[in-house]
């Protein structure tokens, strides 16, 4: 049994950990076939069953369950001594994986990606644009990109990007002259509003703020989407009244295709995070990462 495969061990510690061959599939870059392909391979040197498998599910035998246990501080160790070599390059390699919504994957994170990349260009970033909060260990990520309310407490958090973002309100010139310039939040309840569904399914109401004072609404909807380049569009052609981030407005209000609303009514909020366990070892490009973002903050104005 000495001679069993590397790599066929780490593969069911893969398929194990998520319960499914298509999720470690995509975990490790190749098809869910050759996965149970190589489940069969290695049950057959051992002459056990360690997977029980259905069309829906993974689950693990009692036999799997202890392999699994007594494989993962020995594939660990091994994980940490092969990227230890890094230590040994002037420039760190490898695979950095990141789990990031949707507003930093567009607005935030391609100056700040464009930048480590040029300067640790043995790295190779992987990016998943993900709106709901997922256990990034168990979906195979070396990090993740949420803003602070979303956040466990157990992560290790660091901040990237700007610092403090903001919502803003708009509409479009045609919708406002029809329907008139809402005055105060409340206003709202007599338009029609364009809002956002998360992946979730989670409909955020709408929370402005004046002076310190708040003032939440869940508006009418003319619209509900999930996608925010198509609820921009609609709010330029006159739909509704639109209320997302800044970033996301910012074109068409330059373009003067949408006008901003309740301009003191705006809603200011902390900026993302990084975050990451901090109970594992730590590969070489998400360590050069973190690097790379302290110095980044120290360069901030």
């Amino acid at each position: 049994m000495a001679d069993l495969p590397l790599a066929d061990l780490d593969a069911f510690a893969t398929v194990a950990r998520l319960r499914s061959f298509r999720a470690a599939g995509k975990v490790r870059g190749v098809s869910a076939s050759s996965l149970s392909e190589a489940m069969r391979r290695l049950e057959a040197r051992l002459g056990v069953r360690l997977l029980n498998r259905t069309t829906r599910t993974v689950t693990l035998t009692e036999v799997g369950e202890r392999l699994l246990e007594r494989l993962g501080p020995g594939l660990a160790e091994i994980e940490a001594a092969i990227d230890g070599i890094n230590s040994f390059r002037d420039t760190p390699v490898g695979r950095l994986r990141l789990n990031v919504p949707g507003i930093v994957a567009r607005n935030i994170l391609p100056d700040i990606a464009g930048r480590f990349l040029k300067q640790y260009p043995g790295i190779t970033l992987e990016v998943s644009s993900n709106d709901a909060f997922i256990d990034i260990l168990a979906e195979g990520f070396d990090a993740g990109v949420r803003y602070e309310e979303s956040l466990h407490q157990d992560m290790i958090a660091v901040p990237i990007g700007p610092r403090v973002q903001r919502f803003v309100g708009a509409a479009a010139p045609s919708y406002l002259e029809e329907h008139g310039m809402p005055q105060h939040p409340r206003d709202l309840l007599q338009h029609r509003c364009i809002l956002h569904r998360f992946a979730s399914g989670r409909i955020v109401p709408w929370t402005f703020e004046e002076n310190g004072r708040e003032f939440t609404i869940h508006p009418p909807a003319a619209l509900v989407a999930e996608t925010t380049e198509l609820e921009v569009s609609l709010a330029c052609q006159g739909i509704g009244i639109i209320f997302s981030f800044e970033e996301f407005l910012a074109p068409a209000l330059e373009r003067g295709e949408l006008l901003p609303i309740l301009e003191g009514w705006t809603q200011e909020f902390s900026g993302p995070f990084l975050y990451y366990h901090g109970r594992r070892h730590i590969p070489a490009p998400l360590r050069a990462f973190l690097d790379f973002l302290k110095a980044e903050q120290r360069r901030a104005p």
